[in-house]
Formats: structure tokens, sequence, C-alpha cells
């Protein structure tokens, strides 16, 4: 690896979003790349928890596992290889644990990976995969597993060279397997709604350049789990996984997994119980909330 992770987003240039400041999608040869529910998103206020599934179908798309146990059986046949998806929830449903899973399953078998925190330390990270029992620190040794501590401020005023340089970052260190925490903080570096929208809409172009299967958590809309807290990432992604509390005919408090939707992928439309355990999160495929 021919840089040090900690040294990748120093700030290298401000030609962030000459010719898109008004209308990002406009004239995007690239805008493909993405739902095609996202355009119409912010035209008709489309509520994406009632969005259609796609239908049964066949794809050659190269698979890969989650590594969440009753959830992957959820996703049949596993997760596209380079999805960008997104895991929505409010406070103390496991965000973070999921993104992290996500990576230990992918670093235990053999692929590299990148953990982007804006909410945690890197010996946070650390501490927090060993408390599960995955030797975090041995990947970080072997030049497997980079993990990433940023301030959102700081990600924010660099974001143009962030996004700049993330698909050569990428490719020099190998990625496989990518998770940012939280997309949330950075969206709230913005005020206005359209400059929020084109950053973020920039920032997740540039991770389906980089050819990396990616994931992003999100916090959820107070007054909607279906949707995130500004509205804007469910769109751009292949993949939606809403974790919730609900509260069952018993008045009894659970967590829910409900996967939205996932691009070229045939998956359950069910919600599932989990639970979060010193292992991590399981996913109870074969019971009901209710």
């Amino acid at each position: 690896m021919s840089e040090d992770p900690d040294d990748w987003f120093e700030s290298s240039g401000d030609d962030a979003f000459e010719g898109d400041a008004d209308d990002p999608f406009e004239g995007s040869g690239d805008s493909d790349l993405f739902d095609d529910d996202f355009e119409s998103a912010f035209q008709g206020g489309a509520d994406v928890g009632s969005a259609e599934f796609d239908e049964e179908f066949e794809s050659d798309i190269p698979r890969i596992d989650l590594g969440i146990e009753g959830l992957d059986e959820m996703v049949q046949g596993g997760v596209p290889e380079r999805s960008l998806m997104v895991v929505m929830g409010s406070a103390g449903t496991g965000k973070t644990t999921f993104g992290l899973q996500f990576l230990h399953q992918g670093l235990e078998t053999g692929e590299s990976a990148v953990f982007i925190t804006l909410e945690e330390t890197k010996p946070d990270i650390v501490a927090a995969g060993n408390e599960k029992g995955w030797d975090f620190q041995s990947h970080i040794d072997d030049d497997r597993l980079a993990i990433v501590d940023l301030d959102p401020v700081e990600m924010a005023n660099s974001l143009a060279s962030i996004r700049n340089d993330l698909p050569r970052l990428v490719d020099e260190f190998g990625a496989d397997r990518l998770v940012l925490d939280s997309v949330s903080l950075l969206e709230m570096m913005y005020d206005k709604q359209a400059e929020r929208r084109t950053e973020v809409f920039d920032f997740t172009k540039s991770l389906k350049r980089a050819g990396v299967t990616t994931m992003l958590t999100s916090e959820a809309s107070e007054g909607n789990p279906y949707a995130s807290r500004h509205g804007i990432i469910e769109y751009l992604t292949d993949a939606v996984f809403v974790l919730q509390y609900v509260r069952s005919e018993f008045r009894e408090t659970r967590l829910a997994v409900e996967i939205q939707k996932i691009r070229n992928a045939n998956h359950s439309r069910e919600t599932k119980p989990y639970e979060i355990t010193n292992e991590g999160i399981s996913v109870y495929q074969q019971a009901n909330i209710f």
C-alpha cells in the first residue's frame, strides 16, 4: 500500500462543483448510476416506503454476503457486488454494528476493507470490534483494514478533494468493502437543501466510480422510519435496509429489520425481529414480530 490511510483525506484542491451548482443532474453522463426514483423524489415528493419492488429475475452479477445471520437468508442469493447500500435507523438500532459486521465478513473471507467514521475515533472502532470478538487490529497490521476517523466539518470543507481522490485511494488500498458512518453528519453540514443534494449526489457518484461495495449509515427521519433524516440518500442507493423499534400488541418493544429494496436481487419483503448480542446482529428469520 503506497499511502498511510490516515493521510488520505488531506485537502488537495478546490475544483469542487464547477458547472453543477444549479442542477447537478442536468447533462450528467452518470445519472444512470442511481435509482430512477431519485429525480422524481424531488419533483413529486415520492414516498420511498411505498415504492414497488422488482419482480423475480435472474442476474449474472457476482453476489456477496452481508455477514448477518438471518438477514443473508432474506437476501436471496446475496447482495450484488459493488452495490451502494444504506442502513437507516434511529439511535440505538445498531447501524454502526451493522457496518462493522459487514466489514468483518469480508475480512474473514480474505477481502480488504475501509471504515470511515465521522462519529467515533479509531481506537473506539477497534475496541467495538474487540467486544464482538473481531480482531480488527490484526487486520490493520496486515494492511487489510483501514480505519479513518474524520471530523465532519473538515470533511465537508475538503469534500471536493475527497470525492476526486476516493476512487484512486480505494484502488491503491485494494478495498473490496467500504463503510461510511454516517452520511447524516455529512448532510448536516449544508444548510440549503439544494446544496445538500448536490454535494451528497456527487459524493455517492464517486463511490460508485470507485467500484467498491459500499455501505452507508444514516439516521432515520423522526416521523418516518422508512425515510432518512434529509430524504436524499435512499434515492441514491441500490439497497436500503431499515432498522426500527416496533411495539407488539402486547406492548413489547422489539428491534425489527426490513429490506426496503435491493436493485438486481430478489429478497424477502417481510419485517423480522433481530437482536444485538455480544457476537453482533442476529436476525430471526423464522420469527414474526406480532
